[in-house]
């Protein structure tokens, strides 16, 4: 049947969906295997301080990054804060503002001071020209973001660090089993943190991790990690306690176990959305590098307003009143945000660009190809009846069309 405005949920109409359909719902676990996992640590009784079961998810979170050492803790916002002591970094540290507040926060929260830098209009991730530009004496790093499993120009901000001799790191959150050129993401800077929040492919219950080839710089963040005890102490932050517990490691690597799984899922769904949204005018589905390894663990939509009839904001209310509940990532962008909007002013017209119009559609092992069509139905339908629905939608709340 074919849907019309009336059909629509904020008009009145039935719910696409009965229950709400999230961006980032955790994917499904062999629950038998993580109970035995969770019942030997019982039985073990080490459920801290580095036990048998986050060592072993650290050998192959490595393994699978390509590099010596993985460093887990207990989330990813800490694992970067404890980068930015073990590097010793002070002053300025050069970032994307769109990206997840957690990355400016990070640095903010451990005493440095971000540099917000504008993306390229394409891709929305950080332009290496404009970094190079915004290098100043205060600077003493580089921050780059992977933005969406989508990988910066990681060669491009190499050449830009080593010019002024700085490190660049890399928040991969969102990068796990990614590459770029043919090589894992993590063989790029001095180090990588991923994530392994539930939302994210690979999920703990918490954690995150730092993946470095550096061994120097790995035994430091170990002690770091340790409040600044055993090899390698002697930071003059101290330490925190940042360490990953058995039952976060057990649930990540029963995760990890159906990591292909999981990816070749997102990828039908990533290619059924692609086929339900070819040629509706003004939505773009960003795109991936077939030639490149990905994740496909978001599902990324622009919605340019001047081509599509019809605002971003508008789009989001109507698929949340469907029980849709896609999501603005990252909407409003960092340097829009508290702290930061009321100190240093950045001009960042493409990055206010991205985030004024992109929105994460749901995905993973609990969304469905059936669920997709549905969700594709709603949009090409208000995209091509946008002069209806917007009219009808200024109607009802009492503004003029």
């Amino acid at each position: 049947m074919k849907l019309t405005t009336g059909d629509l949920a904020i008009f009145g109409g039935v719910h696409a969906f009965l229950r709400p359909l999230y961006v980032g719902s955790p994917n499904a676990v062999d629950r038998d295997r993580l109970f035995d996992r969770l019942n030997w640590a019982l039985d073990n009784q080490w459920l801290s301080n580095s036990g048998p079961l986050a060592v072993e998810f650290e050998a192959r979170t490595a393994e699978l990054a390509g590099v010596r050492n993985s460093v887990a803790t207990c989330n990813a916002t800490v694992a970067l804060q404890m980068l930015c002591h073990a590097l010793e970094l002070t002053g300025e540290v050069i970032m994307p503002s769109l990206t997840f507040a957690a990355t400016a926060h990070a640095a903010r929260w451990v005493g440095l001071d971000p540099v917000f830098v504008d993306v390229d209009p394409l891709s929305g991730q950080l332009d290496p020209a404009l970094v190079a530009e915004a290098v100043g004496p205060l600077t003493s790093a580089i921050l780059g973001v992977h933005l969406w499993g989508r990988t910066c120009r990681a060669p491009e901000l190499e050449k830009v660090a080593s010019d002024h001799g700085l490190p660049l790191f890399f928040d991969a959150a969102h990068a796990i089993g990614c590459t770029l050129g043919g090589q894992p993401v993590a063989s790029f800077g001095v180090a990588s943190v991923f994530s392994f929040h539930p939302t994210k492919v690979v999920a703990g219950f918490e954690g995150g991790a730092i993946v470095t080839d550096d061994d120097a710089l790995a035994g430091r963040l170990r002690s770091l990690r340790n409040f600044g005890l055993g090899p390698g102490a002697g930071s003059p932050a101290g330490g925190t306690n940042g360490k990953m517990s058995e039952a976060a490691a057990a649930m990540a690597l029963t995760s990890l176990d159906g990591f292909e799984r999981a990816v070749a899922h997102n990828r039908s769904n990533f290619d059924a959305y692609a086929a339900g949204l070819d040629r509706v005018p003004g939505v773009r589905l960003l795109p991936h590098d077939p030639s490149e390894s990905r994740n496909y663990q978001y599902v990324i939509v622009e919605i340019d307003e001047s081509a599509a009839g019809i605002d971003r904001d508008l789009v989001l209310r109507i698929l949340q009143g469907e029980n849709v509940m896609a999501k603005p990532y990252f909407s409003p962008a960092c340097h829009e945000l508290e702290p930061y909007r009321s100190g240093r002013t950045f001009r960042l017209p493409h990055t206010e660009r991205f985030a004024g119009r992109v929105l994460a559609l749901p995905t993973g092992t609990a969304v469905s190809r059936e669920s997709i069509r549905r969700i594709c139905d709603v949009l090409r339908l208000v995209v091509s009846r946008s002069d209806e629905v917007t009219s009808r939608w200024q109607q009802m709340k009492g503004r003029p069309a």
